[in-house]
């Protein structure tokens, strides 16, 4: 039995889904157990780019099964235009996708008070959300007044608890927002539509998992966005509204952590954050615009920019801390080729006081100074190496720190976006 949880070790958009795809294809299952269709995982294979928001980056390889897990809140819409795109590049999802029947649904009315609710906000307070109704989803799903996919398919329960729900935002979004009031029969009809697509796909997913474990199968456990924005381990409130981090593989999918082998965190060879919230290592100069371009670092989901900095080592030893991350999986290394100096953040130095470890308190994360060592680039394109022992000298000294500082063996290094492009070491 091999049950691998794959999580993001900083604020996201680490490169999970080229990780994903690259041990999908040998796994049984791929399931993943949180988030929404917020994040994207962008993969590569032969030059051509899939991104997927909510459908598990192992969909690609045709003998892997995919599951949507409970913890998951699915946008229709979202859904949908992945099935399509997935079933135009000829890749055949029949009998390979499977959604929780417990997983809840994004309604129309939790974008319309995603977007409003952020409006109102000042620069300083505004979370930075995408405006995918994530965070009110999980407000009713905790609120015990969301819609699941069982829900949706019995009409009697489903219409009886839109009514409900929709008389209520109504009053929200008119009163708070000065937003124009929602249809009910225009949703009705809608979801109609969707549950009668979405009915072969829907499966009591948390049986089928724990069936798939105790059948000694292989599987591959994913989460969205990093442990870094995790709504409790985070940097709260600037996260997300659920768990990315290893816990929440277990309650998002239905499973016991004791059948948990290995936890595989996707570490980026630099730091990079979207919105708002402290960010120790951003750099405000050309280093951080040339990390910018180098990385092409614009959000698969939003197009938006993200912030760049330095590895910051003391976050992600908090993080492996948080997740029991057993792996690194290194990915970005090829970006730092274009740099005759790379620097990592060892420490923190807060007032008078240096300090090695992550503050909670974001007001004085805010306040620290990242205190940085330098270590020497090895200014070589990295194109073609498929061993450790073929890489730089300086590159593999960059490896064997990170490995040094943080305890943990970087058992995976990627050197492009492509799935081939990886050395397992």
């Amino acid at each position: 039995m091999s049950v691998t949880v794959i999580v993001g070790s900083q604020w996201g958009d680490e490169g999970k889904g080229k990780i994903v795809d690259l041990l999908g294809k040998d796994a049984h299952y791929v399931a993943r157990y949180q988030g929404g269709a917020n994040a994207g995982h962008t993969i590569v294979i032969e030059g051509v780019q899939y991104i997927l928001h909510l459908i598990p980056s192992g969909i690609l390889s045709p003998n892997t099964k995919c599951i949507i897990g409970n913890g998951v809140v699915i946008d229709p819409i979202a859904l949908m235009e992945e099935i399509k795109m997935l079933k135009q590049n000829n890749i055949d999802i029949t009998g390979r996708l499977f959604i929780s029947e417990k997983a809840h649904l994004i309604m129309p009315y939790h974008k319309l008070i995603d977007s409003a609710s952020e409006k109102q906000k000042s620069d300083k307070t505004a979370i930075g959300t995408t405006g995918r109704g994530i965070g009110p989803a999980y407000n009713d799903k905790i609120n015990r007044c969301g819609i699941r996919i069982l829900d949706l398919m019995d009409k009697a329960i489903f219409e009886e608890k839109l009514k409900q729900n929709v008389k209520e935002k109504n009053s929200i979004l008119g009163s708070l927002f000065n937003s124009p009031q929602l249809d009910i029969n225009h949703i009705l009809e809608e979801y109609s539509k969707f549950d009668d697509l979405i009915r072969p796909f829907v499966a009591n997913t948390t049986l089928m998992i724990n069936e798939a474990i105790n059948n000694n199968e292989n599987i591959i456990i994913e989460g969205a966005q990093g442990a870094l924005l995790d709504v409790d381990h985070g940097t709260y409130p600037f996260v997300t509204s659920s768990n990315p981090t290893t816990g929440g593989a277990c309650t998002g999918l239905g499973i016991p952590p004791t059948k948990i082998n290995k936890v595989i965190g996707i570490t980026k060879a630099y730091t990079t954050r979207v919105g708002n919230g402290p960010f120790p290592t951003e750099l405000l100069d050309e280093t951080g615009t040339n990390l910018q371009q180098f990385g092409h670092e614009f959000g698969a989901t939003t197009g938006r920019a993200r912030r760049c900095g330095w590895l910051d080592l003391n976050a992600l030893k908090y993080s492996i801390m948080i997740n029991g991350i057993t792996d690194i999986a290194l990915t970005k290394l090829d970006v730092l080729n274009h740099f005759d100096e790379i620097k990592v953040c060892v420490s923190y130095k807060l007032g008078e006081e240096e300090i090695n470890y992550f503050p909670s308190d974001i007001k004085r994360l805010e306040k620290v100074t990242p205190i940085l060592k330098s270590l020497k680039g090895w200014k070589k394109d990295l194109s073609g190496i498929n061993s450790f022992e073929k890489l730089p000298i300086e590159a593999q000294d960059y490896i064997s720190f990170i490995e040094n500082f943080t305890g943990v063996k970087i058992t995976y290094i990627s050197i492009s976006p492509d799935r081939k492009d990886t050395i397992i070491k």
